[in-house]
């Protein structure tokens, strides 16, 4: 499954496990919230980056301790008609201060990737079959956004009122 990231395809070093499949040490691996909740002190004690699979219907208020603790967390797309994840990436950015990488997983579709980086992730699993070239134009299409988001482009009323020191 190709991965998008900083606007490139990217070798995915991580392995997601199952709840009970063995954990090495030194290894990038991810685990489901379950998991994390029965083995949270083993998780934190071991040597190696970790990283959480969460649920689109879990609050991200959930993790608020824990936030600092993860390398990679990946929100999921069950369908696209379905945008808790957005929610969950902005408020793992702004309120909780999440700075790992945040990573989309399921039904990602390439209208929305740019919508999904405004919200705050940076990661993207495409299906096997997506023409990655396509895709990454989709970054490219739109360059004026009305709303203020999380990747840092300043929205047009700001270049309106500061027409020479926009970003």
């Amino acid at each position: 499954m190709p991965l998008i990231k900083e606007g490139r395809v990217v070798v995915d070093p991580w392995r997601h496990l199952g709840d009970d499949e063995a954990l090495r040490d030194g290894e990038a691996a991810t685990v489901s919230l379950q998991r994390w909740s029965r083995d949270r002190e083993a998780l934190c004690r071991r040597d190696g980056p970790i990283g959480l699979r969460l649920p689109n219907d879990v609050t991200p208020s959930t993790l608020a301790a824990d936030v600092a603790r993860f390398a990679l967390i990946v929100l999921s797309f069950p369908r696209f008609t379905d945008g808790r994840a957005y929610s969950q990436a902005r408020l793992l950015r702004s309120r909780f201060g999440f700075q790992g990488e945040l990573r989309a997983s399921g039904n990602v579709l390439r209208d929305q990737l740019l919508f999904m980086r405004r919200c705050g992730f940076d990661a993207f699993e495409l299906d096997d079959h997506a023409p990655v070239a396509e895709w990454l134009a989709a970054f490219h299409e739109f360059d004026l956004f009305y709303q203020p988001a999380e990747d840092g482009s300043s929205a047009i009323m700001h270049r309106r009122l500061h027409p020479r020191g926009f970003v």
